[in-house]
């Protein structure tokens, strides 16, 4: 039985706001069996079989035996209970059983609504059936009197009660399911929650029952046409099918659980993780994943209580996670949509709605003033590959190294064509896009044999909070001795950002920088595209490059007639709290390269946006002259339908709250203060916070410093304990969250981290 992430809607849906009050999963111990049992609408059996079950399972079991039977929400109260249907009918089944089985009944009612409380004071009761050890528990967990929906008994009758709350209840009554069966093996316990409604029907707040619980689904069997008699004829006459279906139940439950266990060594033995050494993974270091909601992982846990639990993605799962619970629906929805009515199509000379819509969006949005065109690909890497290709035939036409040429000319090459990029640089695994990176970890012999760093290779300045004030760092080469202090300090990150700077002695000395360097490269090869991260390097270490830097650089790129591209497949689409990081640096590129968050994450698409004097330098009249790359899924439906959904959701405050300043800015998510105390701590060497990341560097030396470094293993795993998921760069940690995540949890996450940074630096003094 695995959890269903959502059901297909209507397309045209209902005006009023749901209220997804909160996007963990629920905490669902798996010590037992506990499944939960839907239907729509009012009379089609949902109670019924939950009584035949109960029946079942506690009347025939040869052993003594639990039945848990929980109702979260209950209108029509108390006229109408299902709890007390089942107690009652489950004890007047006893009866008729020879020999007859004894059992203990209890029958309780935790919240009700004020107007129930007028009718009716009684919120609990119980009763005993004999003197054996079965047991027949049956509670009603939130009651209201009008018999509607439970969103709109909620308004009516005062007890709104949100979806974490329903949530908090439901577990800890699970918990008591778990203590109670403590001492029994696992079949001898049984529980199941009937819902209010089927899967799309709304839970108190609003929320869809389905994105309230999100948990197994069992389907119904056939009920009698008169529901309203004493049904006495009709349970005995279906005992031996509610007989196999609690064998049922029980057997997924097993066959479940088993498949739990199992799963991590079997991933040991047949998968081959990347950017994993697999040496260095402990038999309990395979994290099992049941589900995804929103921000968080349901993750099977199994140490001292076998349970699912939520893990907090904070590191985004590789930097392409940004939906919360809501979009995550919506983006399935759309993509069944596009699936079902397009599956795939080809793309050369053909198009349809989703491409198109997508594309447009594209040059609207994070394309808009600068590019005409957008060139789908699959992943950011292949974005890269195909940026080269156009920036290197943009400047062969520019400077005349190829003709107006009608044949294939691939083999005569006089000169070679470079880029210039710079240290820490990372743009892909693909071999073109390694070529245009600096030496690094990833690049060395035992990674790529071939690599030979086709580049120049600037040393950028970086910038960094510690104890309290953001610097930069200026590598050596750089002719700043004679800068003063207010130069390369600031009292807040705005300040680095602002345009006023570029009539600084910091831009003169930048300036100076690149043009000596470039004035230094000599030979027949030629500098023949500019490739940059714009502000923030994401593999080379979550290092943030001083933006007045990438803005000399590329005025001097224009200069000289050199494309530049901008590698925003990490940086795009809200990551740094802007749509784009053309609105962080004040320039813009001819080429920029995006993916990950471009269709929220939940499907791979990249896009590779060019102006029109890029495109021109392909136009003629020979086939050979046109950009000659591609792949089969170019375009799919499923990525551009995903993607047109994810761009008009990040950048529209009705679906986003961290949307403001006219939806050109996300509000700042990670607390000041809280920054400014992690900044400095002792054990903490630097700090970066930008849009939907915090970043930070731990204090190390020697083997303990770097990408290969074990350091913040330590960490990592309290962490992990605490709820957060998160994967290093050696002893750099970074929390990544999502243009939709609200501050309140990133403050969370925060308070969290700084205590686990006392804990660390504790241990390693």
């Amino acid at each position: 039985m695995y959890r269903f992430p959502s059901v297909l809607l209507s397309r045209r849906l209902h005006r009023r706001k749901l209220s997804y009050t909160s996007s963990q999963p629920l905490h669902l111990p798996l010590s037992h069996p506990i499944y939960f049992i839907w239907g729509s609408n009012t009379g089609v059996g949902k109670t019924l079989v939950s009584a035949g079950i109960a029946a079942s399972y506690l009347l025939s079991s040869p052993s003594p035996s639990q039945f848990h039977y929980l109702k979260p929400l209950q209108t029509g109260f108390p006229s109408d209970s299902d709890s007390r249907f089942v107690f009652n009918k489950v004890r007047q089944l006893s009866l008729f059983r020879n020999p007859r089985i004894p059992f203990s009944a209890s029958l309780r009612v935790l919240n009700v609504s004020p107007v129930v409380t007028e009718i009716n004071s009684l919120s609990s009761s119980a009763a005993e059936e004999g003197v054996g050890s079965s047991e027949l528990v049956c509670k009603t967990l939130y009651a209201w009197e009008e018999a509607v929906s439970p969103h709109l008994a909620a308004e009516r009758e005062g007890l709104v009660v949100k979806d974490s709350v329903v949530l908090e209840t439901l577990h800890r009554c699970f918990g008591d399911v778990v203590k109670s069966g403590a001492d029994k093996e696992r079949s001898e316990v049984l529980c199941v929650v009937e819902t209010a409604g089927g899967v799309a029907s709304p839970g108190p707040s609003g929320s869809l029952q389905c994105n309230l619980y999100r948990v197994p689904v069992l389907v119904l069997p056939h009920i009698p046409k008169d529901p309203s008699n004493d049904l006495m004829e009709w349970f005995e006459g279906s005992h031996n099918i509610f007989n196999n279906l609690k064998e049922i139940m029980l057997s997924a439950y097993f066959e479940r659980i088993k498949r739990l266990h199992d799963m991590p060594r079997e991933a040991r033995d047949i998968i081959w993780w990347p950017f994993t050494q697999h040496k260095l993974v402990p038999a309990g270091g395979v994290t099992v994943i049941d589900s995804r909601c929103g921000e968080n992982f349901a993750v099977f846990k199994d140490q001292k209580t076998e349970v699912i639990t939520p893990l907090f993605d904070a590191c985004a799962s590789w930097w392409t996670q940004g939906p919360d619970a809501v979009l995550q629906t919506e983006l399935a929805r759309e993509m069944g949509y596009a699936a079902a009515r397009f599956g795939h199509v080809m793309f050369p000379e053909n198009v349809h709605e989703p491409a198109l819509k997508c594309a447009e969006l594209l040059l609207q949005g994070v394309g808009k003033g600068w590019a005409s065109r957008a060139y789908f690909s699959d992943n950011g890497s292949t974005a890269i590959e195909i940026a080269l290709k156009m920036a290197f035939r943009k400047f062969s036409v520019d400077h005349g190294l190829i003709g107006d040429c009608h044949e294939d000319t691939t083999n005569q090459r006089s000169n070679e064509l470079m880029v210039l990029a710079l240290h820490r640089s990372y743009h892909g695994d693909t071999l073109g896009a390694m070529e245009a990176q600096a030496p690094s970890s990833y690049t060395g012999f035992l990674q790529q044999p071939w690599y030979t760093g086709r580049g120049l290779f600037l040393d950028p300045p970086s910038v960094f909070m510690h104890n309290n004030t953001w610097n930069i760092s200026l590598p050596e080469g750089y002719q700043w001795k004679s800068l003063k202090v207010e130069s390369i300090t600031f009292a807040s990150r705005d300040e680095i950002f602002h345009k006023g700077r570029d009539k600084s002695e910091l831009a003169t000395v930048y300036s100076s920088y690149i043009s000596n360097v470039l004035s230094g490269f000599r030979g027949s090869n030629h500098i023949g595209a500019l490739i940059i991260e714009p502000v923030i390097q994401g593999s080379g270490g979550m290092h943030m490059v001083d933006p007045l830097f990438q803005r000399v650089l590329v005025n001097q790129c224009r200069l000289r007639k050199i494309p530049v591209i901008f590698d925003e497949v990490f940086t795009g689409f809200w990551r740094l709290g802007v749509e784009t990081a053309v609105e962080l640096i004040h320039c813009v590129p001819d080429i920029a390269c995006f993916g990950k968050l471009l269709t929220g994450g939940i499907i791979p698409l990249a896009a590779t946006l060019a102006t029109n004097a890029v495109f021109d330098s392909f136009i003629g009249d020979s086939k050979l002259k046109a950009l000659l790359h591609g792949h089969s899924y170019s375009a799919h439906a499923m990525g551009c339908a995903a993607a047109v959904k994810s761009i008009q959701w990040f950048k529209d405050s009705c679906s986003n709250p961290n949307i403001i300043s006219e939806g050109r800015l996300l509000r700042e998510l990670w607390d000041d203060k809280m920054v400014h105390q992690i900044s400095a701590h002792p054990a903490v060497q630097r700090v970066v916070t930008l849009g939907t990341l915090c970043a930070l560097e731990l204090k190390a030396e020697g083997d303990n410093a770097g990408y290969g470094s074990l350091y913040a293993r330590p960490l990592l795993q309290k962490l992990r304990e605490d709820g957060v998921y998160t994967r290093p760069l050696g002893n750099v940690i970074y929390l990544l969250c999502g243009p939709c995540t609200s501050p309140e949890i990133c403050n969370q996450l925060l308070v969290k981290l700084y205590r686990r940074l006392e804990e660390f630096n504790e241990c390693k003094n």
